[in-house]
């Protein structure tokens, strides 16, 4: 395993740093926390900036563990748990396609991170360096099993802070072609 495996995992795990901090902090055209967090609000993810501060570390770290190799299935996890949150809550509704505002793009980044644990991450990684054996066919079930049922879980904790009279989700526009949609246009960075 070489160069396409560590291509893949450097290009995904970066472009997730990127995504995690401009939700944390605002960098690379993102709204930063408080927008984000008033996009998360309006998507049913309560306290939403909370929310938001947890789906930007999970895609800042998850994509510098990918980019870097290490932990691989650690990453991949935090990767399709924000993804899942973004398909449930923004684009689930919408259909496959992403003309259409769909998961097609999202399924596709879970399945990136699924291939990448299956055949580990490539020996130019540091999982390889330090003689991290985490990876194969059981380790891309696992870290699948993990993100789903890690985003099943934020999700229903977010039902519970919700006052009775406005439980279930409220969908916004859709901003971000990856996974965004908000109240506002000028806060569409949003959930994943």
């Amino acid at each position: 395993m070489g160069l396409g495996i560590t291509a893949l995992r450097a290009i995904v795990g970066t472009l997730f740093m990127g995504h995690g901090l401009q939700k944390l902090a605002g960098w690379f055209g993102g709204h930063g926390l408080e927008a984000t967090g008033g996009a998360f609000e309006g998507l049913g993810l309560r306290p939403g900036k909370a929310h938001a501060a947890a789906a930007g570390l999970s895609e800042t770290g998850g994509g510098l563990l990918l980019a870097t190799g290490l932990l691989t299935p650690v990453g991949a996890s935090a990767v399709t748990g924000s993804m899942t949150v973004a398909i449930a809550k923004v684009h689930a509704a919408k259909g496959v396609w992403v003309t259409g505002g769909g998961y097609e793009y999202n399924l596709v980044l879970i399945a990136a991170v699924f291939a990448t644990v299956a055949d580990g991450p490539g020996r130019w990684s540091l999982d390889e360096r330090l003689g991290i054996r985490a990876n194969g066919p059981g380790w891309a079930i696992a870290q699948l099993a993990a993100g789903t049922l890690g985003a099943a879980a934020v999700m229903r904790l977010a039902e519970r802070s919700q006052p009775a009279a406005q439980a279930g989700p409220a969908m916004g526009t859709d901003g971000d072609r990856a996974e965004s949609a908000a109240p506002a246009p000028a806060a569409a960075q949003t959930a994943g």
